[in-house]
């Protein structure tokens, strides 16, 4: 079972639980109402979640780096970061424009930003060395990881 389809389930679950509190609470003899509006707000929550570019979660030995993009600033910029050969990289990405991050590695990788929040871009390096990760449109280095065996 998938990341997604858990969290489907536990929400899923949720609104179930929820909606058999609001209809034992209510006073109103109209549950199927209750009980409706509860589902469709479940799924509203569902729907609207923008998708994630990457599903996977990251490994508790992996890298995380948050990046942030909001009125031309870039956070971090020429940043350091460690991680080592094989093991998963996630860039947090929340940005207020399109973009499209570079990661001059090997293998290397091309990510597309798109204006919105919580996107997570995920990969590995296969030789150890510095990579750089940069913004093509904005021009920046976002941030330099040292990648080791």
């Amino acid at each position: 079972m998938s990341a997604r389809s858990a969290r489907c389930g536990v929400v899923v679950a949720a609104a179930a639980t929820l909606s058999a509190l609001v209809g034992c609470g209510s006073t109103t003899t109209d549950s199927t109402s209750s009980t409706s509006q509860a589902a469709s707000t479940a799924a509203t929550t569902i729907d609207t979640q923008p998708p994630r570019t990457e599903q996977a979660p990251p490994a508790a030995d992996g890298t995380v780096v948050e990046v942030s993009i909001a009125g031309g600033t870039v956070t971090p910029t020429k940043g350091q970061a460690q991680a080592t050969v094989g093991k998963p990289i996630v860039l947090q990405v929340t940005s207020d424009v399109a973009d499209q991050l570079h990661v001059h590695s090997v293998p290397e990788h091309t990510f597309d930003i798109e204006p919105r929040p919580d996107q997570a871009f995920e990969f590995s390096v296969d030789v150890p060395g510095q990579v750089d990760v940069e913004l093509h449109d904005l021009n920046r280095t976002v941030v330099t990881i040292q990648v080791r065996p």
